[in-house]
């Protein structure tokens, strides 16, 4: 199936090198998985369609659950913080939680939602990310498996949208069109 790509869009990462990574990260997961039920917990919207494709190529017993983050201003006293809340809540006592989102860039969330799980009584937690864009990471945080390493400020495509156009795409784009060189793909 091939698309034509307007000409201000550039694609970093096609169907097949998606698709080709997702396999790698499935084999290594399900390695470290052998012998337990993988807990997958899909962070809604980014996360699903990695979500989809990654567990389809477990070959370990999984049970796919998913969660939506919900960030919140609150301001006390001229002091400004965020709050984080996800729902539905999961059950998680005594599971292998294997975490999965499609982009990891300050690490916040993920690193709230793996304590959380922690504390909730999980046996273990691990992080897949399918991009982790660490140059902009606020918490001490490196996803345990990971797809792609990002440099591009702003991606559309495989379930990542802008803020919701054009996550049905096969492929990642890059947005904007304010590139001189061609992108840098890092694989792990």
């Amino acid at each position: 199936m091939s698309k034509t790509v307007a000409t201000e869009e550039r694609v970093l990462l096609s169907p097949e090198q998606i698709q080709k990574r997702i396999r790698e990260l499935a084999r290594q997961i399900s390695d470290d998985y052998r012998g337990r039920t993988c807990c997958a917990v899909g962070v809604l919207e980014n996360g699903f369609m990695f979500m989809s494709d990654l567990v389809r190529n477990l070959e370990v017993p999984v049970i796919c659950q998913f969660i939506k983050p919900h960030m919140h201003e609150l301001s006390a006293g001229g002091i400004s913080r965020k709050e984080i809340n996800y729902s539905p809540s999961v059950d998680v006592k005594n599971q292998h939680v294997l975490l999965v989102e499609g982009l990891v860039q300050s690490g916040i969330t993920s690193d709230y939602l793996m304590h959380h799980f922690k504390a909730q009584g999980a046996s273990s937690v691990k992080l897949a990310a399918f991009l982790d864009k660490s140059s902009s990471r606020r918490v001490s945080l490196r996803p345990d498996y990971y797809g792609f390493v990002l440099d591009e400020s702003f991606v559309a495509g495989y379930g990542l949208g802008s803020p919701h156009l054009n996550r049905n795409l096969p492929y990642v784009r890059i947005e904007n069109s304010r590139f001189s060189n061609p992108p840098d793909e890092t694989v792990r």
